[in-house]
């Protein structure tokens, strides 16, 4: 990762971007680590979210949100990571991708495209202000072009209006 998290810099996140950021720690951990689903979101749920870790305060977070995200990634991933490919610049496959931020717009795309009750441009939004804990400018850049253009695929209605 480019940079640490820290989770307790910057305006304090709402329980349900808490469980984002938890969201893609753990996706990024199974990524990296191979470790099992149930296992991740054990130990997330009892190890990281609402305690401090090396210093670090994790803030609350709403439970169903993070397991339903994790889940939903895993499950779908499938069927969310070519529409991820075509997204991205040409020349840059997903799997070329760094780890954090496969991690991060998996866990968009699947809000985006599953999530309908969460408008399109908050999610967006919430998924760029979790790549700016982990990366540089340039790489938030680039989850905030990708996002935004599925989410103008899968929500073009949300779009349409203005």
């Amino acid at each position: 990762m480019a940079k640490a998290a820290q989770p307790t810099e910057g305006r304090q996140a709402n329980r349900r971007g808490a469980a984002r950021l938890a969201a893609v720690q753990a996706l990024y951990q199974m990524d990296l680590a191979a470790t099992p689903i149930n296992e991740a979101l054990a130990q997330f749920e009892s190890h990281w979210i609402g305690r401090e870790v090396e210093g670090d305060e994790y803030l609350p977070a709403e439970a169903a949100y993070f397991r339903d995200v994790v889940r939903g990634v895993v499950d779908d991933q499938r069927r969310l990571d070519p529409m991820i490919d075509a997204a991205l610049s040409k020349g840059w496959p997903l799997k070329r991708i760094e780890t954090v931020l496969r991690a991060i717009l998996r866990a968009g795309a699947y809000e985006l495209d599953r999530k309908r009750d969460v408008p399109a441009r908050v999610v967006v939004t919430e998924y760029v202000d979790v790549a700016n804990a982990f990366v540089d400018r340039d790489e938030t850049g680039m989850v905030n072009a990708v996002l935004d253009q599925l989410a103008r695929q899968l929500r073009a209605d949300e779009f349409a209006a203005g």
